[in-house]
């Protein structure tokens, strides 16, 4: 755009997951593009002029020379001091100041807040420089006004947009980088929960194993079985003390319990105005102490979530054991109306319920709709 038309342009690019990268990296691609092609429409504008000043372009030239500069643009993410010089080099030479704002605004972006800042102190010099020299269009009457009033609050905009952009996406990974590391918090401290338990119910077992071969052994004193009693004996108490090098630290809440304490979990959830329609199959009391720990866990995080984003919808787990498979379900009603304050969650309570599911060889899913979110996991019996 020539010196009376101003124009900034302004865009976001949005962070994508890894497995979209290769789909992202080709969005970014065409968004350049694109910019391109938007900066040299918005210079095109100014052909007729540009063909009538005396700066040696007819109108075919001077297009040609335009789209050369436009498409600096295309390569501004790896290279935006390419695009600035061309901007720059088009300011002494055409007059043209379109391009240095799409340029500042690249360097501010994707170079960040001193390459900005550096960059337009570069362009108000040489635009300074380019001022004093005979032949600028604006009568030298107002050059100075012109000078102040419009070059210099362009490139300052443009830079500062571009510096603000580039901050907001070092927040953006800030806050990916921190709900991550929430989320591998989670996991690791499901770990050390699964571990806890893995500690408290073997060792348990074990300990009774040791108890009751001594005992054996004692009473087989007599009989050539006494020395095999003893090596039992000996072998069950080193695979307690293997055990409690392993769980290093010990410390925090006692096991996760079972299945026994899911009524108590509902009633305070009812308590907390999320009341819970608990349907549980007898059999599920069979199972080992670590898979009704899975159970509990499991129902615990999703009444938990439930307080959180839908209070006071009820809440329906059913808990049965289907053949050689045992199933969890927990579903709730969404509100059509969200809390009037967002919930504090760091969003990891499906990793770290999943980390305790798939710790035992099973699956967990977790599925919204429009009005309602359930929760299913398969864990084997056995």
């Amino acid at each position: 755009m020539h010196v009376k038309r101003v124009l900034p342009a302004f865009h976001r690019a949005v962070a994508a997951g890894r497995r979209l990268s290769a789909r992202w990296a080709g969005s970014q691609r065409a968004l350049d593009v694109l910019t391109a092609l938007g900066c040299l429409a918005l210079m095109a504008l100014d052909l007729p002029g540009l063909a009538a000043a005396d700066n040696s372009l007819n109108g075919p030239l001077a297009g040609a020379v335009l789209a050369a500069g436009a498409s600096s643009l295309v390569v501004r993410r790896r290279a935006p001091w390419v695009a600035y010089a061309t901007a720059l080099l088009f300011i002494g030479w055409l007059h043209e100041l379109t391009l240095i704002q799409f340029a500042l605004y690249s360097v501010g972006r994707y170079r960040g807040r001193r390459a900005g800042v550096l960059a337009t102190a570069g362009y108000v010099a040489f635009a300074l420089a380019v001022f004093c020299l005979p032949g600028w269009p604006e009568p030298q009457a107002a050059t100075l006004s012109a000078f102040l009033g419009l070059i210099v609050p362009i490139g300052v905009l443009a830079s500062a947009v571009g510096i603000a952009a580039y901050r907001h996406d070092l927040v953006a990974e800030l806050a990916a980088g921190r709900a991550e590391a929430a989320v591998l918090q989670a996991v690791q401290q499901e770990r050390t929960s699964v571990a806890r338990d893995v500690h408290d119910f073997v060792g348990r077992e074990l300990t009774l194993l040791t108890v009751r071969s001594e005992v054996l052994s004692v009473r087989a004193r007599a009989t050539p079985y006494a020395k095999e009693f003893e090596e039992l004996a000996d072998t069950a108490r080193r695979a307690h003390l293997v055990l409690n090098e392993i769980i290093v630290q010990r410390g925090g809440p006692d096991a996760t319990p079972g299945v026994d304490g899911l009524p108590a979990l509902a009633q305070e959830s009812g308590r907390a105005d999320t009341p819970v329609r608990l349907a549980l199959d007898p059999q599920v009391h069979g199972l080992s102490p670590l898979r009704q720990a899975a159970v509990y866990r499991v129902v615990q995080e999703c009444l938990t979530n439930a307080a959180k984003h839908a209070g006071g919808e009820t809440v329906d787990v059913r808990i049965e054991a289907d053949g050689a498979q045992l199933r969890i379900s927990v579903s709730n009603g969404l509100p059509a109306r969200g809390p009037a304050r967002a919930p504090v969650s760091a969003g990891s309570g499906t990793a770290s319920m999943a980390e305790r599911v798939s710790s035992l060889g099973g699956t967990l899913t977790a599925t919204r709709t429009e009005d309602a979110y359930e929760v299913l996991a398969t864990l084997p019996r056995g």
